[in-house]
């Protein structure tokens, strides 16, 4: 299809709008840098408008993607040739998690997939991030469905947070899941980040809308943005 001044194979049309919506009209992923080549580390790439959003606002990005699907990695590779935004772009067919190996992955052909031992036979390649924390790291974008305080907690672990200097992070809220988003919150402060946190708008995430009420079928979303800042 044709959305603005791209062509995309597209997954199906309310992930593509929602999609769209938040990384080119709400701008959930921009960030402000003097580097003309920041490096930057998408984890979680699905069909590619982020990446497409980071090489609008830093045509010199460099971009780590990854994307343990192998459907969305191949839509990715696709609509970033297809738009000519595959320069200095490294792709990687696997998913972020606390050790290298092999993970069962259950894939939904949309908006993502998750990590799942039961009702799925599909495995994928997973790996540390810390292994691609060795250089100064300008943005880190996480949105791993659920993984995220895993995958910061290996990197804190190996020593690796230095050398992230700003992040945006979705928290999932799944509804029979442990409640992590203080955990997370706390990392990110004993490594030196303060942080915002947003919930959306009400397309996106209704769930944590006014008036409030706990529904325990449906799950929430968030964004917390973290920059590192001078303790001094």
């Amino acid at each position: 299809m044709k959305l603005a001044d791209y062509r995309l194979r597209i997954t199906d049309g309310p992930n593509t709008y929602m999609q769209f919506k938040d990384v080119f009209v709400r701008g959930v992923y921009r960030f402000a840098c003097e580097r003309h080549d920041p490096l930057i580390i998408d984890g979680g790439s699905n069909m590619g408008m982020s990446i497409l959003g980071f090489k609008q606002d830093h045509p010199g990005c460099r971009v780590i993607s990854f994307e343990p699907d192998p459907e969305l990695a191949r839509l990715l590779k696709e609509n970033l040739e297809r738009n000519s935004c595959l320069d200095n772009v490294r792709l990687e067919m696997a998913g972020l998690g606390s050790r290298d190996g092999m993970e069962p992955f259950a894939a939904d052909g949309s908006a993502g997939g998750k990590f799942e031992s039961a009702a799925t036979d599909q495995a994928v390649q997973v790996v540390r991030l810390s292994g691609y924390l060795t250089e100064p790291v300008d943005f880190l974008k996480l949105n791993i469905e659920g993984e995220e305080l895993t995958v910061l907690r290996e990197c804190a672990a190996a020593d690796a947070l230095s050398h992230v200097q700003k992040m945006v992070v979705e928290y999932h809220g799944w509804t029979r899941g442990p409640q992590r988003l203080g955990e997370l919150l706390n990392l990110l402060d004993h490594h030196g980040f303060r942080y915002l946190v947003h919930d959306f708008d009400s397309e996106t995430c209704s769930t944590s809308k006014p008036p409030f009420r706990w529904r325990s079928h449906v799950p929430w979303f968030c964004l917390v943005y973290a920059e590192r800042v001078s303790r001094a």
